[in-house]
């Protein structure tokens, strides 16, 4: 792993689905602490962009490197955090804000997954993060859709990542829910995380985001500030590109809870 590495870079990369690349020639460049929103129509591929950063979509042809190392050989997974486009939590067994949240934790643990003292207060400070803090311990079934959304920024963020990853943060929730993801976003920037964020809505989260990547086609038909990005976004949410296709692993919205050594 290359210490001066950038956060992201992809060279001649193209990314898709068993032998069918949906982004294709790709070279793009993402330096630590940067801001970046990945825009684009649906079908153009963005979605799969960020899957391919992920192992969630196979590499065909170039390079893809994440943190320094070839995608999906990072070895701490806990550098790496995600949300998932799916705009609420749901399972089979029923789960409280805070197992969810501790879920985040699953890659810092031992093979036990324990929780220690260190990775609790991880979990309560991310929730406290989002603006639930008072409802750390109500199940989160109970929760808007709005508020399920945060916690699974909330999730992410207990891992302590250096690169957050989030497809379509925004879409389908309150004006409040925005508000306090982006203050949220804002102060993980602040503190040199880098951001890469699937979007259809810049606005929401426009004093965070400062660069853009447009994705056209498969292609990146444009690459920097924000306010100079033009695409034809239309107003769904559903991705054409992943149509079809089973679950891919990774993070899944049922995972298994983890256990804590110190009570509650």
């Amino acid at each position: 792993m290359t210490p001066d590495a950038p956060a992201l870079r992809l060279r001649d990369a193209s990314i898709g689905y068993g032998d069918v690349a949906v982004v294709r020639g790709v070279d793009l460049t993402v330096t630590h602490g940067e801001a970046v929103a990945v825009l684009g129509s649906n079908g153009s591929g963005k979605t799969t962009l960020a899957r391919g950063l992920l192992g969630l979509a196979a590499v065909l042809d170039g390079e893809v490197t994440v943190l320094g190392a070839p995608v999906g050989r990072l070895r701490e997974r806990g550098r790496v955090g995600y949300v998932p486009q799916r705009h609420t939590v749901s399972g089979a067994v029923p789960a409280t804000v805070r197992e969810v949240v501790s879920v985040g934790r699953l890659a810092r643990l031992g093979l036990l997954r324990r929780l220690r003292p260190a990775d609790r207060a991880a979990v309560a400070d991310a929730v406290a993060a989002v603006g639930l803090a008072d409802r750390l311990g109500d199940p989160v079934a109970s929760l808007s859709g709005g508020q399920q959304r945060r916690v699974l920024v909330a999730r992410a963020l207990a891992a302590e990542p250096e690169l957050l990853i989030m497809d379509e943060p925004t879409a389908g929730v309150d004006a409040a829910s925005q508000d306090a993801l982006a203050a949220v976003l804002a102060g993980v920037s602040a503190a040199g995380a880098t951001l890469l964020v699937v979007t259809h809505e810049t606005a929401p989260l426009a004093g965070v985001l400062t660069r853009a990547v447009v994705v056209d086609h498969g292609r990146i038909s444009y690459d920097g500030p924000l306010a100079g990005a033009q695409s034809d976004v239309d107003g769904g949410h559903h991705h054409p590109e992943d149509a079809g296709r089973p679950p891919a692993k990774g993070y899944r919205l049922d995972q298994p809870r983890v256990t804590s050594d110190g009570g509650r």
